[in-house]
């Protein structure tokens, strides 16, 4: 019967074994990771695996860990990349083989590269977009590193009443619209329409595109469309970076206005719409520029009346001196300066083909009347008087 030993004894030689043959070595590996769980604050370490797949085929897995010494490069990677710590995540990472007795053989993770994080976010990044402006030229142009779009050309209302309003329910970006909109100052009434969603995750993309394609039927019914969401990971926000999505937020036929991020993330979505950072700052933005609106209309009132109280001014005036020339016309005043009037009748005559020899005329002068009787008519010797 073959020697019997202790588990704890084989145990034992498996791991001088390996330590004998990877001694001091480390390697650098790139693969995907899995199985990540949230941190619990009460254990000193933090299980990963590491797998590499071959279409849907699984070619290698093995686990991973970050012992106490190792956690801090999780806190590290999620504050340089600005992306979570989550499964379906590849890594470049520097690693060392270890065998313990009780988790068996695990790759103990001592450092992960960053730069090949945010190259390869960056990477993706830039072949969405490469895509959009090749496939999408009528829709999609690049001017000087600036995005020029369907979208984001269009004129936004001068008066803006009617939002659409995609967020997620019971969110802070909700709430944080819902309020600035609700308490402004100017005591502006606005109707808002919610379109609620899940606007991170996996199929966030498709479900937002669902809520466009809902508001785009009715598009007669909005002035605006605003897509708000709180700050987040740059995992987070992988939806707006989504082809499809970016291509239909594009072409919108009614502006869209987005707040899906905070000041350091920007994304690709933003770059095709008007950009305005976070949902505080979309609704301030309408705010704002409906009180710019009724500025200007204001103003409008005040030069309207100011030119009406001009012109009302200007026709007292071409009154008063139309009345004093009519004063001066008059036969009283004519008379006051040594002139005369012939009447027949009552009558005043301005053409002397009506008066004829016999006939009894009266001549008005300032103060007296002479009564005549015609008894001959001749040409005037000064006929240029």
């Amino acid at each position: 019967m073959p020697q019997k030993i202790k588990l704890s004894e084989l145990v034992d030689q498996i791991r001088g074994t390996l330590q004998q043959q990877f001694a001091g070595e480390v390697f650098w590996i790139t693969s995907e990771i899995t199985n990540v769980k949230p941190q619990d604050y009460n254990r000193p370490y933090r299980f990963i695996t590491f797998i590499e797949k071959e279409g849907n085929a699984t070619r290698a897995q093995i686990n991973g860990v970050f012992w106490s010494s190792a956690l801090h490069q999780i806190d590290e990677f999620e504050r340089i990349t600005k992306q979570s710590f989550v499964s379906g995540l590849e890594l470049t990472c520097k690693v060392r083989v270890s065998f313990n007795n009780r988790y068996g053989l695990q790759l103990e993770v001592l450092e992960i590269d960053c730069s090949y994080a945010l190259g390869k976010i960056e990477l993706q990044r830039q072949q969405t977009i490469d895509r959009l402006v090749t496939e999408n030229a009528a829709t999609i142009k690049s001017v000087d590193g600036q995005f020029i779009t369907f979208n984001n050309s269009l004129r936004l209302p001068d008066l803006i009443q009617r939002i659409a309003l995609i967020t997620a329910p019971n969110s802070d970006g909700q709430r944080d619209f819902n309020k600035e909109i609700q308490n402004n100052k100017h005591e502006y009434a606005f109707a808002v329409t919610e379109y609620l969603t899940q606007i991170q995750g996996d199929n966030a993309h498709l479900l937002i595109l669902q809520q466009l394609k809902l508001i785009e039927q009715s598009k007669e019914q909005f002035d605006l469309v605003a897509i708000v969401r709180g700050g987040g990971s740059q995992t987070d926000f992988k939806p707006f970076d989504e082809y499809e999505l970016c291509r239909y937020t594009a072409a919108f036929p009614i502006p869209i206005l987005t707040g899906i991020g905070h000041d350091r993330n920007t994304s690709i979505v933003d770059l095709l719409c008007h950009q305005h950072k976070t949902p505080t700052k979309v609704a301030t933005y309408i705010i704002d520029r409906n009180f710019s609106f009724e500025a200007e209309l204001i103003d409008l009132k005040e030069r309207f009346f100011d030119r009406v109280k001009s012109l009302m001014e200007e026709a007292n005036s071409d009154l008063n001196d139309m009345k004093r020339l009519v004063k001066s016309l008059s036969p009283s005043a004519i008379l006051n300066r040594g002139f005369a009037m012939i009447t027949i009748n009552d009558r005043i005559i301005t053409d002397p083909a009506q008066i004829h020899e016999h006939d009894t005329i009266q001549t008005v002068l300032r103060n007296e009347i002479i009564h005549s009787t015609v008894t001959k008519k001749s040409p005037h010797e000064r006929p240029d008087l």
